[in-house]
Order: C-alpha cells, then structure tokens, then sequence
C-alpha cells in the first residue's frame, strides 16, 4: 500500500467521523446525572489546525471552567454546510466555522452572527510536481479541487484568477473545476495524476508541499485577501445571543484564554491538534507539516470585518451570490471587545 493510500484513508476516517459527530457523543451519556440538574450547551468546531483555538478550548477544559451554569458539549464537524445545518436547527448553539458558509447562510436569510474570530489566513495555492503550473497564468487549460463550490478557498482562487483574465469552466472559462474534494482526497488525486492544483486549507497544503513535493503557486499571505480574511469565525444565532448574553460572554472568555495560550505555546497546541487527530484516525500528522503549516496563518481574536464584506464582493463578482451582498448585521464583537478591553 502506497503511502498516499494509508494516509489516505487515515484522514478520510477523520472525515467520517466528523461526519457522524462520534467521541464527544460517548461524554454526554456519561454525564447524563448531571445533565438532569443543568441545561446544555454544545459547541461546534472543525478537527483542523486553524480550528486551534477551539481545540485547545476543548482539550484544556476553558470552556468547562468559565461556563459554570451548563454541562458543555462538543461536536466535529467536517463541512461548513453541516456545522450551519446544526445552528439553523439547534443542534448547536455556537462554535467555529468558515467564514464562507455563515455570510451565504446570513444572506439567504439565516439566524447567525459573528461574535469574534479564531484565525486568519490558512489557505496555499499549490500544484502537482509535473502538473507545468508555477504561476497563476499557467492554471489556463488546467484543472484545480476546492472542498466546496464557492467555499471561502474557491473564491479566493477564482477572484485572481479573474484578474488576469482566467476563469473557471463554471463561467465558461478554460479552467476545470472539480468542487466538494476532500483535503484527503487531494492527496491522492496529486499523486494519480486526476487533479493539477488545489485552493488548499491548512496543513492540507502544507502536507502536499512537504510529503508530495508539490509546488507552492501562491503563499498563504499573497492569495486574495489572505492575511486579512479570517479562515475561521466564531458564531451564534442572534436568539441566543438575545437570550444568553452571559453564556455567550463565558463562551469568549474561554476562546480568549484558548487564543492566548496558542500564541504563547506553539509546541503545545500543535501536539493537542494532533492529539486530536489522532484520537480521531489514529493516524497522526508528520510534525514538520503542522509546523510549517502553523507559519502560515496567525490565530487571533481579531475580526476584519471590511475583509469579509470584501470576500462577499468577490463571491458576487464571480456569480456565487444572485444578489449584491449586504452583510449590516452579521458581525457583532462588542462582547469580545469589552472582554478584550479589561
């Protein structure tokens, strides 16, 4: 069995997981005497590494700490549609999510809004080894994978691919796009020969560069809007912020105390993120791919908004969106503001 293959199905385990929400499921059941006395609160989030914050949240036990009136749940997900599914039905009461899913689902009329940020960044333009595509303009008459159709890293792409004057076969142009690809997947595709290039999440990218030797088309501080746009926002629906300001304010408390102890101790989030994973696949990363990986986003509470109306623009422009995108409304941090300010 190759070694993309075994790491192959190492990581789709990962996704499949986080598809059925198992290991955090097993925790409720066994609380459940104490779940009778106090209601509950569950947090969602992804197994990846700008996900940090949220990992570190959880594995620590901040979130335990500073919600002291509710039992805290968790759930992974491996999608931005699912994770908003179980916002819009309850499932959920917040978490950690692209910032793409949430402003299409705040536009279409959705109950959410953002209340802080987790990271900016994470997203690496690469191309296979052989694939001949080094710049921008070689992606003409080539092909390249997202994990979704419009998803945060697709508009990025496409947005500069625009602007000098390619476009995806979606808009008749001459690069193929092949959406809703798997980061695990990429990897296999790159090594088959199936795919020439990728809009890659972190370490995803990072992993193809470093284990798979593909060539890095643009970094993650060069693709549009990338050290501005935040890869991950931290959300709730408007009811519950009206209705629970003080879960809400212990909630950011946590993911503040999260936010400071990533940037302080690099080595000790890496190992809880692979921990994770671990738990989950029992397959871990390659060490060197998350720390390369982690040079290339930058875990922070600080949310642009102008950034993420920027990227709505984009999305519009490249004709995701049917309608100008008005995003008045979708960002609200005073909570984390004032926490911030003490």
């Amino acid at each position: 069995m190759t070694k993309s293959v075994q790491l192959f199905f190492a990581l789709s385990a990962l996704f499949i997981i986080s598809a059925c929400g198992e290991g955090e499921q097993g925790d409720a059941a066994a609380s459940g005497e104490n779940q009778e006395q106090k209601g509950e609160i569950t947090i969602g989030y992804f197994p990846n590494l700008d996900h940090a914050a949220g990992i570190v949240g959880k594995e620590k036990g901040y979130f335990e700490e500073e919600i002291t009136d509710y039992n805290v749940e968790f759930k992974h997900f491996p999608n931005g549609n699912d994770f908003i599914a179980d916002l819009d039905t309850g499932s959920i009461q917040l978490g950690y999510v692209g910032p793409g899913p949430a402003i299409n689902y705040f536009l279409s009329g959705g109950d959410v809004v953002v209340i802080g940020a987790a990271a900016n960044g994470a997203t690496l333009i690469v191309s296979r080894e052989d694939s001949g595509i080094l710049t921008l303009e070689d992606f003409d008459g080539g092909s390249f994978c997202t994990p979704g159709n419009g998803c945060t890293h697709n508009v990025q792409l496409e947005i500069m691919l625009q602007d000098i004057g390619l476009q995806s076969n979606r808009l008749g142009g001459t690069v193929e796009h092949q959406s809703r690809i798997d980061p695990a997947n990429m990897v296999v595709m790159f090594e088959q020969g199936q795919i020439d290039a990728a809009a890659a999440p972190e370490p995803w990218g990072t992993l193809l560069v470093e284990e798979y030797n593909a060539n890095v088309v643009a970094e993650w501080n060069e693709v549009f809007l990338g050290e501005e746009l935040a890869s991950v926002v931290v959300v709730t629906t408007n009811e519950f912020l009206a209705n629970h300001p003080d879960v809400v304010e212990q909630a950011l408390r946590a993911h503040k105390r999260a936010v400071d102890f990533t940037q302080e101790n690099t080595e000790d989030t890496l190992n809880t993120v692979n921990d994770l994973i671990f738990d989950l696949t029992q397959s871990r990363l390659p060490e060197h791919v998350l720390e390369k990986a982690w040079e290339r986003m930058v875990i922070t509470t600080e949310t642009h908004g102008e950034a993420l109306q920027a990227w709505a623009d984009a999305s519009y422009e490249l004709k995701f969106m049917d309608s100008e995108p008005n995003l008045d409304g979708f960002v609200d941090t005073s909570i984390l503001d004032g926490i911030l300010a003490e």
